[in-house]
């Protein structure tokens, strides 16, 4: 499984962007997103099962972002609303078992950079 994250940028407080990845090879693994700030270790951010029919998120983005996946395209996606100066990270996605633990997903993509000025 390949994956190639998209859609960070820079953007002020409380402001949105969405995060794209599209996966090639097998489709049928859960999805996760999971970020990396300076100096901090790889944390989970969400993660949705392979038909979508579940989701997870840290406590620290619920209400704010949104996973969601479209199979027929091989593409998963993070909405992220009002976004604060502390989800200033790489974001990085990635496909294995449906957990909250960054050690359960084998598969990662290289990471976009989200940059939110306050």
């Amino acid at each position: 499984v390949q994956l190639q994250a998209s859609g960070g940028g820079l953007v002020q407080a409380g402001g949105s962007l969405r995060l794209s990845c599209a996966a090639s090879g097998r489709s049928t693994y859960a999805m996760g997103w999971l970020r990396q700030a300076p100096g901090k270790e790889r944390e989970f951010v969400a993660v949705i099962s392979w038909r979508g029919g579940s989701t997870s998120y840290a406590e620290s983005v619920k209400g704010r972002f949104i996973i969601s996946r479209d199979n027929a395209r091989n593409t998963v996606y993070l909405q992220m609303n009002s976004l604060k100066p502390e989800d200033t990270a790489v974001f990085y996605c990635a496909a294995g078992q449906y957990s909250t633990s960054a050690a359960d997903f084998g598969y990662w993509g290289r990471g976009t950079q989200v940059t939110v000025s306050s």
